[in-house]
């Protein structure tokens, strides 16, 4: 096969590089024997031939097993981790910026304010069927209120990353605030929340979060021409005819938006956005669609297997999938502080 080729539909035209969708296959390979373990493994192990047959008999207990509780949750987490990837990847385009992140930038720490302060006051009387979109407001929030206190004649990534940093501090303490101040069982359900996890998950809940997921794709895909060229030095930008700052806060927007709802039915899972894409850019290293979607795979693969880590490690306790994604975040983290310091 050549290893450029073109791809052609009506009246749309566009040359394709074959190799790193080579390896975006080869991801999405292991991403479904990944899928595979989930099913397979956990209280009750399933060989393959008992899960082969599960899958076939959706109503025997072993189905019911498969197909209702661990399936969708296995879905879930990976519609977080893919969400999470895609709204890092973008940031990190927008900041020029490898450390950036929905960490980073307030993003997730705005989500969480929000979805603490529902647990605390509103969870009573409204019960946690509004919690997403109390978690998705507070991530846009806190993203516009960024974008508005890092403007001054236009905004440049560092501010950006500044103020975000500083933002990300300030609701911290909020959260804090209101966890200390709320009674004990409220606390035990916002820090869990907090941890990040896809326990409970079933399947309106993949149906609603895959629902918000493709139109944000949707939305996403014209963009991500004008992503990477945000990553080109403004005046260089301006030179070619791209309107700098209005890209920029779309895409700002647009990066809130799915962490928003990746954080909304997923828990405040730190540094997903972080490690996808960097894994992302050393398999695929050219920018561009292919690396786009390698980054979304490999958040959900990381996703997936913390929240397998999660509930089989530890029997009889199920864990939350975030512990663990911090475990591998965190040094790889401080491995990307030293490198940029070298």
């Amino acid at each position: 096969m050549a290893e450029v080729g073109a791809l052609r539909l009506g009246g749309f035209s566009r040359a394709v590089v074959w190799r790193p969708w080579r390896r975006v296959l080869i991801v999405l390979g292991a991403a479904g024997l990944t899928l595979l373990a989930c099913l397979a493994l956990g209280r009750i192990p399933l060989a393959p031939g008992a899960l082969a047959s599960a899958l076939a008999t959706p109503h025997s207990d072993l189905g019911l097993i498969v197909w209702q509780l661990r399936l969708p949750r296995t879905l879930l987490g990976a519609l977080v981790g893919g969400a999470l990837a895609l709204s890092g990847w973008l940031l990190q385009q927008v900041m020029r910026n490898p450390l950036a992140s929905p960490d980073t930038l307030g993003v997730t720490s705005g989500a969480s304010a929000a979805a603490v302060g529902y647990f605390a006051f509103l969870a009573a009387d409204l019960g946690s069927r509004w919690l997403p979109l109390a978690a998705a407001s507070g991530a846009l929030f806190a993203a516009c209120v960024v974008y508005l206190m890092a403007w001054r004649r236009g905004v440049t990534p560092l501010r950006l990353v500044l103020t975000g940093i500083g933002l990300s501090a300030l609701l911290g303490a909020v959260t804090t605030f209101v966890l200390v101040s709320s009674p004990l069982s409220t606390t035990l359900s916002a820090y869990v929340w907090l941890t990040g996890s896809v326990y409970g998950g079933n399947w309106p809940d993949v149906g609603q979060l895959a629902l918000w997921f493709a139109l944000a794709v949707a939305v996403m895909a014209p963009l991500v021409r004008f992503a990477l060229l945000a990553a080109l030095d403004d005046a260089l930008a301006v030179g070619i005819g791209v309107r700098v700052q209005v890209v920029r806060a779309a895409l700002m927007i647009l990066a809130a938006s799915l962490a928003g709802i990746a954080v909304a039915w997923g828990g405040a899972m730190a540094f997903v956005g972080l490690v996808a894409p960097h894994l992302a850019r050393r398999l695929v290293r050219a920018p561009g669609a292919a690396q786009v979607v390698m980054a979304c795979v490999l958040g959900a693969c990381l996703v997936m297997l913390a929240d397998l880590a999660g509930r089989t490690l530890c029997l009889p306790l199920d864990l939350p999938a975030g512990i663990f994604v911090a475990a591998i975040g965190a040094p790889f983290f401080l491995g990307l502080l030293l490198r940029q310091a070298s």
